[in-house]
């Protein structure tokens, strides 16, 4: 069996919950574990992080499976119904839904759920991906506030340039104004929003990258932050190969080398959810010693410069991301982002995920 494996830190993910609390000790927590709590588990994660007030996902399915494991928090579908049966559904399980579009709106006034269905009234203030526009939440609002099938209404929008250098100060100027003479609870902020913007921290925060101990700002690490990783992606050296000068590994030869060097061959490729991007260079943990990759990912395998390191063989340790070298590393080097990264483990099922409690 190959040594490969994912290992879920659950302290980590607790302890990176209680910094989202630090950050914004008035707000509650509607944590986001969509896409599998972002490659970590479900089920696993929501256990870790049982004290949040809230939990989105993506589908009802997911939200069924939260609730028949027991799980008593708000949970919310972040994109709302797809289709008008999931109405009944979640007036049954206290399920709450963003809505985001009539056509979502309908589906509550047709169906006449027995139990009103909480929403989040989805506002778009520039994001321009999904919510009604500002102009329009006055004459919505008061339609669904005088319905009986609509429970409790929560007001939201979404940032886009949180984690960049547009910031959040137009987007949040226009929800202000569409919502300001409400009553309402409210919920605006991100991970990026809930680090960097303190004026964003209203009735709900909704942490999401930040939880599993990555940073979403490309200038600023999780360890600058107080993140901890919460999952590290093992495995081990199979083989070892001597390369001289001019002499190549891998497919395309894209890696030529320009001196003698060792180069171990890692059990892990891009089959594994590793970006297949990566670029020479990237960097990589040998038998506890930092070094980089050499060549072009495989579909189950890679390659680690291993020329300059002590006392590696075939069945050394290697450290694709984790504790010593950050998911954000890799994902930089790979010109992509860490969500891809630890979504694409569970995508992959080829990659056992152990838990521990660090």
């Amino acid at each position: 069996m190959r040594a490969l494996k994912a290992t879920f830190n659950t302290k980590a993910l607790s302890n990176n919950l209680k910094k989202v609390r630090e950050l914004a000790p008035k707000s509650k927590v509607m944590a986001v574990l969509k896409a599998n709590a972002y490659g970590h588990g479900l089920i696993e994660a929501a256990q870790s992080i049982s004290s949040a007030e809230g939990f989105s996902v993506l589908s009802v399915s997911e939200a069924i499976e939260l609730r028949e494991y027991g799980f008593d928090q708000y949970i919310l579908l972040l994109e709302g119904f797809f289709s008008p049966y999931e109405v009944s559904i979640c007036s049954q399980m206290q399920i709450g839904a963003v809505v985001h579009n009539q056509q979502q709106i309908d589906y509550i006034l047709k169906n006449k759920p027995k139990k009103p269905v909480d929403i989040h009234l989805k506002i778009n203030t520039g994001m321009n991906r999904l919510g009604i526009s500002p102009g329009h939440c006055n004459e919505i609002l008061k339609l669904l506030e005088n319905s009986p099938y609509v429970g409790n209404i929560i007001l939201m929008t979404h940032f886009a340039n949180a984690d960049g250098p547009i910031g959040i100060d137009d987007q949040l100027m226009r929800f202000k104004k569409a919502t300001d003479t409400f009553s309402n609870e409210k919920s605006v902020a991100n991970s990026a929003a809930i680090i960097k913007f303190k004026e964003s921290h209203m009735d709900w925060v909704r942490p999401g990258i930040m939880l599993y101990g990555a940073s979403p700002f490309e200038d600023m690490t999780s360890k600058a932050i107080g993140l901890e990783p919460v999952m590290s992606m093992t495995s081990d050296i199979i083989a070892v190969q001597e390369l001289n000068e001019g002499q190549s590994v891998g497919y395309g030869s894209a890696y030529v080398a320009s001196k003698k060097i060792t180069v171990g061959i890692v059990a892990c490729g891009y089959a594994d959810g590793y970006p297949r991007h990566a670029p020479s260079g990237t960097p990589i943990m040998v038998g506890g010693q930092k070094t980089f990759t050499v060549g072009r990912v495989s579909m189950d395998m890679l390659y680690a410069d291993i020329t300059e390191l002590s006392d590696i063989g075939i069945g050394s340790s290697v450290e694709l991301w984790g504790n010593n070298v950050s998911v954000d590393e890799v994902a930089k080097k790979a010109n992509t982002v860490g969500y891809e990264l630890l979504c694409a483990i569970s995508s992959s099922k080829r990659v056992p995920m152990e838990y521990n409690n660090g």
